[in-house]
């Protein structure tokens, strides 16, 4: 697996720098977004918690994946910039679970007939 940057982008607003780059891998499969942050971080010296890859899309016929990537300054730039999705496709978040299903309720009671009124004894 091989990474090249195509473009590397300052923005101080949002306190992080962004990365766009392709990844050549002819003799394996695509690889695995975790894989590719791990060496992504070692060649733009970031620490790994503090990258992360927004998109990675492989190219249709060609052993080669595109993508975009962000590293943050600081880990409270990440948390604050960052959504919850994407910190969870990076490992950086586990998922919340969904409520768990509530207990399923009893059908109503079908109301007891009504009592016909007996008829008048004369």
């Amino acid at each position: 697996m091989e990474i090249k940057i195509v473009e590397e982008r300052k923005n101080p607003l949002l306190h992080r720098t962004e990365y766009r780059f392709e990844v050549d891998h002819p003799t394996a499969a695509s690889p695995t977004r975790a894989n590719v942050r791990v060496e992504l971080a070692k060649l733009v010296m970031v620490p790994k918690d503090r990258l992360v890859i927004e998109r990675m899309n492989a190219q249709f016929g060609l052993a080669r994946s595109n993508g975009f990537a962000v590293a943050y300054e600081t880990k409270e730039a990440l948390d604050v910039t960052v959504r919850e999705h994407i910190l969870v496709r990076n490992g950086l978040r586990e998922k919340k679970s969904a409520a768990p299903p509530a207990e399923p309720e009893a059908p109503p009671a079908k109301p007891a007939p009504a009592a016909e009124p007996e008829p008048k004894k004369e």
